[in-house]
Order: C-alpha cells, then structure tokens, then sequence
C-alpha cells in the first residue's frame, strides 16, 4: 500500500517535479500554503503535496490568482472539499455536521483519528490561523 502522505522528497525534487524552484516553494511555505515535514532540518514532501503545490502552481499561473486569493479562497471553501476527506469521515466530522466552526474548533482529533493528520498540519488551518 501507497501512503501519499510519506514526505519522500526533498525540496530540490520536489520543486523539479512541480516545475518551480525552490525559493518559490519557501514561499508558499512561508505564506501557509504548504508545510512540508522536516528532517534534521531539511524540508521533504509528499505525493500529496506535490498535487497540492500543482494545483497551487496553476492557480497562480494559469488562472492568474494570487497568494492572497488562493489563502481567501481556502477560507471559503469547506475543509472536507479540499482535503477529499472519504464520505464515512464526513458523516462522523463535527466540521461538517455544524458547518458554522471550523474542524479544529468542534473536534480536533477527527483528523488524526481517521487519517493520522493532525490539524496544526493541515493547510485549511495554516491559512486561517495565518490571517488572524
């Protein structure tokens, strides 16, 4: 079994496969959009974050949206369509039964229970903790 969340690759790869460079990726770091898993210091992604930074990537290039659009954008949109969290999570998430809160604010564990995530890593929460 594949686990897309194993941070594998340091951030020279990963900025080769995104087709950026590194400094870009310090920079979607630093503005929240990312938060890569570090070892001794060294920062390495995972398959899943190089379709999120992707995705970020395009949105930045090809719809032509800023940083600060794209961190407003993940403050609309609920948790659960950007994460693609499973329907069986969706229907025990308080986050979404009481859509009126943030996950993190109903129940913090859900998250880590269900997929060993925790909330201080998911970009949902960096980008709205980042604003306030």
């Amino acid at each position: 079994m594949i686990d897309e969340n194993r941070p594998l690759y340091p951030i020279g790869i990963a900025a080769e496969l995104i087709g950026t460079t590194e400094q870009t990726l310090r920079l979607y770091e630093k503005h929240g959009l990312i938060k890569p898993a570090r070892r001794n210091k060294r920062r390495h992604y995972s398959d899943n974050d190089i379709k999120w930074l992707t995705c970020v990537r395009d949105l930045i290039h090809i719809k032509k949206i800023s940083i600060e659009g794209i961190k407003k954008l993940l403050g609309y949109a609920p948790c659960w369509e950007i994460t693609a969290c499973r329907e069986e999570q969706r229907t025990r998430c308080t986050a979404h039964v009481n859509k009126s809160k943030p996950c993190w604010e109903l129940n913090k564990t859900i998250c880590n229970k269900e997929s060993g995530k925790l909330c201080e890593e998911c970009i949902i929460y960096l980008s709205r903790k980042k604003r306030h």
